[in-house]
């Protein structure tokens, strides 16, 4: 998979995007002069697709790259309607498999030997194919049973290509977009590099496989795979093999004589101590990951995608659940404007209506009989009518959870995965107010306060002298005022375009008037050039303003 040059893809992007009737996004990325004249009345709506099939549907045409944005923003409630979020759920990350020979190219490069040097069999067929990589079974030279996966060749340059283009049109998409600027797409941008880049290394992704069992070492409940540290690189990684029958079969797990409800408890506990207890879990909790095996135990498998429940989160959310079981709807406003990032026209009235009739309705109601998914729709509905965005850790956080809250109640539908929440929880709270906690959380301050008195005089001598200087310049911004210029400019262009194209019709008129066009070829060929003159630049005109139409 050779990488476009730059320019080619900014063409491909825009092509996709106006196949599919996505002008507005065209505009917004600062493309528009990458659509082909053919392409400039397609609005997509040859085939009865809705707005977010038709997103869903260029991202699959983009690739891999688009296909994990895809994935990722679908987790974001807080950002997207459940419109968005349900079709580009639907995001299958899946490729044709790669040549034999191919494979063993990349083993035999990896490791500079033979395969049957490497492995004492090794299965051509793969497994599963992905985007960035394919798994096979095979074994090692001693007989032990293995799973190996090999990285696609290019996908990295790939990759890194589209991460650039990405940068951009967010960078593009803040300056023409105040929307995009004020739920920073730059930031997104960056955090979904931070992400992706972490699954096309291998090596890192051994390591989360050996953090996860370190942290469950002697839990009889579930189990994580082997690292084979001598047979893994950058671009190939070998675990030990974890079968079972796969969690969303109940036919299977009926059939096979197993306990669903004590699997639903495993799962419930094993999701909870990740996040409660050690702080780092398993972020891509889709069925295909979880293997039930015939103890009962949950075999787990891809570690690629991983996250963490740094201390700022785990203090907040502390906060917020003593906000919320308190009595003072303002104290929970506070803490929604503390949990995620307000803009800066928010109605704070109407945001602590929202959440007194939030309240109201879940006020008294006992604990097992409330799911997590409608509160935290209902929390989202808020946090996203009030143009409230919460950062990435939270977004991984909150998917995390429900998809585990979904696999426990599909094997067991009257499983109370709220009843199992609340007492990791409790416990965390009374750890974090604790003499150890508080002593912790005083220190940290001490520390903050300490540095800011070493290093504050330095900086105030810096700026003070910055100032003497004249290096210093202040920018007054007025809050709007950008949208109304672009506005104006783009009115100002039109109404140029559609005045010279106004003079080439009078001009075409008057030699009409004056010239017979077949007594004169030359006066012919410039009514031609002319009638294509004015065409051009009419259509253009039209384009632009039927462009400017918003989903």
């Amino acid at each position: 998979m050779a990488p476009q040059s730059q320019a080619r893809r900014y063409r491909q992007i825009s092509q996709v995007l106006a196949r599919h009737g996505l002008g507005f996004f065209i505009s917004v990325a600062g493309l528009e002069r990458f659509v082909p004249l053919q392409r400039l009345f397609n609005r997509g709506y040859e085939q009865p697709l809705s707005r977010p099939e038709h997103v869903r549907r260029a991202l699959e045409e983009l690739g891999p790259t688009f296909i994990k944005l895809g994935q990722i923003v679908s987790t974001r409630a807080d950002l997207l309607p459940v419109g968005y979020q349900v079709e580009l759920a639907k995001l299958q990350d899946a490729a044709p498999p790669l040549k034999t020979g191919v494979v063993t190219s990349i083993i035999e490069s990896e490791f500079d030997r033979p395969v049957d040097a490497v492995f004492g069999s090794f299965d051509p067929a793969p497994l599963a194919a992905a985007s960035i990589g394919q798994v096979h079974a095979a074994t090692l030279r001693d007989g032990t049973p293995v799973v190996v996966k090999v990285q696609r060749p290019g996908v990295v340059d790939q990759i890194e290509q589209d991460l650039r283009v990405l940068r951009n049109l967010a960078g593009n998409a803040s300056r023409r977009w105040p929307v995009a600027e004020e739920y920073d797409v730059v930031g997104l941008v960056h955090e979904f590099a931070h992400t992706l880049r972490a699954e096309t290394d291998y090596i890192q992704e051994g390591r989360n496989a050996e953090r996860f069992s370190a942290n469950f070492a002697g839990d009889e409940s579930v189990s994580f795979p082997r690292v084979f540290w001598d047979e893994t690189t950058n671009r190939v990684l070998t675990l030990g093999r974890i079968d079972g029958i796969k969690v969303d079969d109940l036919a299977g797990l009926d059939a096979a004589g197993l306990d669903r409800r004590r699997v639903a408890m495993n799962g419930a506990q094993m999701v909870l101590k990740m996040v409660f207890r050690d702080r780092f879990f398993h972020a891509d909790p889709h069925p295909g990951n979880f293997f039930i095996q015939p103890d009962e135990r949950i075999g787990v498998v891809d570690f690629g995608m991983v996250g963490t429940v740094g201390s700022r989160i785990q203090d907040q959310l502390v906060w917020t659940l003593l906000a919320f079981t308190s009595e003072d709807p303002d104290r929970q406003v506070d803490a929604l404007f503390e949990l995620g990032v307000a803009g800066r026209h928010i109605d704070r009235a109407a945001l602590k209506r929202d959440v007194e009739h939030l309240r109201a309705r879940y006020y008294g109601r006992p604990v097992g009989e409330i799911a997590i998914r409608p509160v935290v729709n209902d929390v989202l509905g808020v946090v996203r009518r009030h143009r409230l965005h919460l950062p990435a850790g939270y977004a991984l956080l909150l998917k995390t959870v429900l998809m585990h809250e979904n696999l426990v109640t599909h094997l067991d539908p009257s499983f109370e995965f709220t009843a199992v929440l609340v007492p990791y929880a409790r416990r965390m709270m009374v750890r974090h107010f604790s003499p150890l906690g508080w002593g912790r959380s005083v220190g940290q301050a001490g520390i903050d306060l300490a540095r800011l008195g070493i290093e504050l005089p330095q900086q105030l001598r810096r700026l003070l002298s910055s100032l003497e200087r004249g290096d210093t310049e202040f920018a007054i911004r007025p809050s709007g005022f950008d949208p109304i210029l672009r506005r104006v400019e783009r009115t100002a262009n039109r109404l140029v375009l559609g005045i010279l194209a106004a003079a080439f019709v009078i001009a075409l008129a008057v030699l009409l008037s004056a010239y017979h066009v077949r007594s004169d070829a030359q006066i012919g060929a410039v009514l031609v050039i002319g009638f294509v003159l004015a065409s051009v630049l009419g259509i253009y005109v039209a384009w632009s303003i039927l462009r400017s139409g918003r989903p």
